[in-house]
């Protein structure tokens, strides 16, 4: 299993420019973690981790804007030539800001 302490992760098309990192903790199959940058000026996630590292969280985030959004996200891991973790994401957002989307996040080191 992989194990997510303390791994951050940003987005893969622009880590630099966007500026959104999050921070992962995990005790055994329990993760948390806590994001910031880009159009969120806090977010927070919390779900379980699968004995094949694959991640099922929700979150919440608080935009720039002032709007809160909430949603559900599952996340696919695959080790780069690197060895970096890759997560392969599918989310969805609730309530007034209803999306789907997938996205792809790189662990930085």
């Amino acid at each position: 299993m992989i194990n997510y302490n303390g791994r951050r992760f940003g987005p893969a098309d622009a880590p630099e420019e966007s500026g959104r990192v999050a921070l992962y903790r995990q005790e055994g199959d329990l993760l948390w973690g806590e994001f910031t940058g880009g159009l969120a000026r806090r977010g927070s996630l919390a779900g379980t981790c699968g004995p094949d590292g694959r991640l099922d969280f929700a979150y919440c985030m608080v935009l720039e804007s002032g709007e809160v959004i909430s949603g559900h996200c599952t996340s696919m891991p695959r080790i780069l030539d690197d060895g970096r973790i890759q997560l392969d994401e599918v989310w969805q957002r609730y309530g007034p800001h209803q999306a789907v989307g997938v996205s792809r996040l790189h662990e930085i080191r």
